[in-house]
């Protein structure tokens, strides 16, 4: 039987992953790129150092006292899923950062106040994106507090030492961590898509926060080997800034945030 044009326009649009691309977005980016982005983040942090170290620290100071807090709170069981909502909202954070390196591609003069007083061009839509964000970030709390129920009831969490041995040496344990990972994966996944991009693109153009998460994750996913490469990178400085105590931020944060600006600009 003969089908119609919207018979055929649906079976394509189920028929494969290729199809879901939009060469619109498509930048054919070589793997390294990243690397690149990289190599012009480092050059915007240490052109006036001072601006973005500055920054660094501060981001080091929310994240070492929002873990300060957790444990005085006695809610030391959210320490994990906190470091992970905090890659969630780290690009709400960055987005002086992103002012900075936009300056100094003008041949601007940048200055610590403007960094932390940054206006984007898009006004208020960063609040409505930070709040996505945010509810993405509480969502995946209490999203790991009910997965860790599930494995292992209602009963008091073990503190952090107890927890290690638990989860290494027990077989809800390691279930725990395989569906705790696939989990978190979802979200991370998701998050980073409306979020790499949609903030630069707030700061950068007038538009809605829905059109600049939607435009982010178009950019992600139509070129998403180089932006898979660029999260890793992400994931590896994060988890060595945890290991120095959060020190590691101090540099590691604006190093992340000034490359961001520069991997916007090159699939925007």
């Amino acid at each position: 039987m003969p089908q119609d044009d919207n018979s055929a326009r649906y079976l394509s649009e189920v028929s494969g992953i290729e199809e879901t691309m939009n060469p619109k977005w498509q930048r054919h980016l070589p793997l390294g790129a990243p690397f690149d982005w990289l190599r012009q983040g480092w050059r915007d942090l240490i052109t006036q150092p001072l601006t973005s170290l500055t920054y660094g620290f501060v981001v080091f100071l929310i994240a070492s006292s929002t873990v300060l807090i957790l444990f005085r709170s006695g809610l030391d069981y959210l320490l994990f899923p906190a470091l992970a909502g905090l890659l969630i909202v780290a690009p709400l954070f960055a987005a002086g950062l992103y002012a900075k390196s936009r300056t100094l591609a003008d041949g601007g003069h940048v200055t610590l106040g403007a960094m932390l007083g940054v206006r984007p061009l898009a006004g208020k839509q960063v609040f409505f994106t930070g709040m996505v964000l945010c509810m993405l970030m509480l969502l995946w709390m209490r999203a790991a507090v009910i997965i860790y129920a599930l494995f292992f009831g209602v009963n008091p969490f073990p503190g952090l030492d107890g927890v290690a041995m638990l989860l290494l040496t027990t077989p809800e344990g390691w279930a725990m961590l395989v569906v705790g990972f696939a989990v978190g994966a979802l979200f991370a996944g998701f998050a980073f898509a409306i979020g790499v991009f949609s903030i630069p693109m707030l700061l950068d153009q007038r538009v809605d926060a829905f059109t600049a998460m939607g435009v982010s994750t178009a950019m992600v996913w139509n070129n998403i080997r180089p932006m898979l490469v660029w999260g890793s990178i992400v994931l590896v400085f994060f988890a060595a800034s945890v290991l120095t105590g959060f020190l590691g931020l101090i540099v590691v944060f604006p190093l992340l945030g000034h490359a961001t600006w520069h991997a916007y600009k090159a699939v925007r």
